[in-house]
């Protein structure tokens, strides 16, 4: 049975973001198709696309390589996340189903009992999944797959510090939902932006100093405006 190309192309994306794949190190189709049980076909698909996204370069005499990101490189996918994340919360304020708001009010009931009891394993995979279905209720595919795209590009790039009251964190998340269902979008891009450049202060980048030219906020959030 042949294994679809897309579902290569995610496996090595997750070992590229994961450091299996090393940054600079060779892609080579034989190893790869050997390493993944499929044959040389959808590997050679998965790393066009891979190339698409920026996780893979061709180079002249050494053929696909795991790319090298520079800090401005890494730095704008934060400025990027600044402005999409946002809009794609103010989206969903006015495209969202009543699904989405089960699943999203779901995980904010999760994640604020996790934080609450101190369980915090699980809370950056809850974080994920919010966010991952926050960009699919703003209804644009297209807003969807960047997002998706940058999340992955910028875990592969970057260690996240725990936040440093993951109460405080859900509160934000809660208040998201509240401004979606709500049908407030320039309450949900706003609560969206604040929860987003707070976030973005807890990034290090992996392969070097702190994280430079990103524009964080200055002051702390104001849950009690937040909320309401």
């Amino acid at each position: 049975m042949r294994i679809p190309a897309h579902s290569v192309c995610t496996a090595i994306r997750d070992d590229i973001v994961a450091g299996v794949h090393e940054r600079g190190g060779r892609l080579t189709e034989e190893v790869l198709a050997r390493r993944y049980g499929v044959s040389r076909v959808p590997v050679r698909e998965a790393l066009r696309t891979l190339e698409a996204e920026g996780f893979v370069v061709t180079r002249r005499h050494a053929g696909a390589c795991v790319a090298e990101p520079t800090e401005q490189e890494a730095a704008d996918l934060l400025e990027m996340r600044l402005l999409l994340e946002p809009l794609g919360a103010a989206r969903a304020a006015q495209r969202r189903t009543e699904a989405h708001l089960k699943v999203l009010r779901g995980l904010v009931r999760l994640g604020q009992e996790r934080a609450r009891r101190g369980h915090n394993d699980d809370l950056r995979s809850l974080g994920g999944w919010f966010h991952e279905t926050l960009a699919q209720a703003s209804g644009s595919p297209s807003l969807t797959a960047m997002l998706t795209q940058l999340r992955h590009k910028i875990a592969w790039m970057y260690a996240v510090d725990a936040p440093h009251s993951p109460v405080e964190s859900w509160a934000e998340h809660g208040a998201i939902v509240d401004a979606v269902a709500r049908g407030d979008g320039e309450r949900a891009r706003a609560v969206t932006a604040l929860h987003t450049e707070r976030a973005t202060a807890a990034h290090r980048l992996r392969f070097s100093g702190p994280v430079e030219g990103v524009r964080t906020s200055q002051h702390a959030v104001n849950m009690s405006s937040v909320r309401h």
